[in-house]
């Protein structure tokens, strides 16, 4: 499949630009949904989704660029010595982008806008959860176009098929590496979307099921504990080009840290934080 949906000139439209942008618009409706079933007004989501794209795709180009991952693929080593690259756009989009540094960039942009409306950050976080997961499930099939964020070789009937001209490290074609052209590969980006639909429904479940038992910030936590669970193995057995800090994959540690958090912050919560008192009638 050609990355390039189309062009105009010397620009170009890719599938991945077009994926996450309309993972992100499908992402914010669902939001919607939730913040009027919240009694919230719906408008805000709107509202406050260009700073968030804009934030998150600049947080996640540079969580990419600062990157040193293995296998040969592209990182700071190599902008270091092209900086033109970090913004060149126009030649051929942006084909690097980090999902953690992406979800850093929205939280920051979250917080600006509700800052600006005084609006509650924490609850507004919680009703972005859902329409977060969804978003990342959508734009992960970029990866699928682009023919990149795949695993080792498989045999599983769902192995999918990579161009010679698209491998790395130890799964180059011959001459130059032993895996054959017809080799199949574990498709990391299709496992992460399945993982992300899986928290898209739980989520709504839980926000509608205990809606009356929920605290401010309880679906965030449930985000910092649910995405970082399922990056945390498909970046420890799927991901062999991984960007790594001693023995393990730095996706991998930043996910122990947050779910580390989302669990503490479930417990302060729901054991620890006290409860708002009732004056008796």
């Amino acid at each position: 499949m050609n990355p390039t949906l189309f062009s105009i000139g010397p620009f170009q439209v890719q599938w991945y630009g077009v994926l996450i942008v309309s993972g992100a618009v499908l992402g914010a409706y669902l939001s919607s949904r939730i913040a009027r079933w919240r009694g919230q007004d719906p408008e805000h989501i709107w509202n406050m989704l260009v700073i968030i794209l804009l934030l998150g795709i600049i947080g996640a180009r540079l969580y990419h660029v600062f990157s040193r991952p293995a296998g040969g693929f592209i990182g700071w080593d190599y902008y270091s010595q092209n900086p033109i690259e970090i913004i060149a756009f126009w030649n051929g989009g942006f084909r690097g982008l980090g999902i953690f540094g992406g979800i850093l960039g929205g939280i920051i942009g979250m917080f600006i806008y509700t800052a600006w409306q005084k609006l509650n950050f924490l609850e507004w976080l919680d009703i972005a959860v859902p329409g977060v997961l969804l978003a990342q499930a959508i734009g992960r099939w970029g990866n699928f176009v682009n023919q990149e964020l795949y695993g080792p070789p498989t045999d599983l009937p769902w192995g999918i098929s990579i161009d010679c001209t698209r491998r790395y490290g130890d799964f180059l074609c011959p001459p130059e590496g032993s895996v054959t052209a017809a080799a199949r590969f574990h498709p990391t980006f299709l496992y992460e979307s399945l993982w992300n639909l899986v928290g898209v429904g739980l989520s709504v479940f839980i926000i509608r099921r205990f809606e009356d038992r929920l605290r401010s910030g309880d679906m965030l936590f449930f985000y910092l504990m649910w995405y970082p669970l399922g990056r945390f193995w498909i970046e420890l057995f799927f991901r062999p080009d991984a960007w790594t800090m001693g023995a393990l994959p730095t996706a991998s540690l930043i996910s122990i840290i947050s779910f580390l958090i989302g669990m503490g912050g479930i417990v302060y919560n729901h054991l620890i934080r006290r409860q708002p008192q009732t004056v008796a009638a």
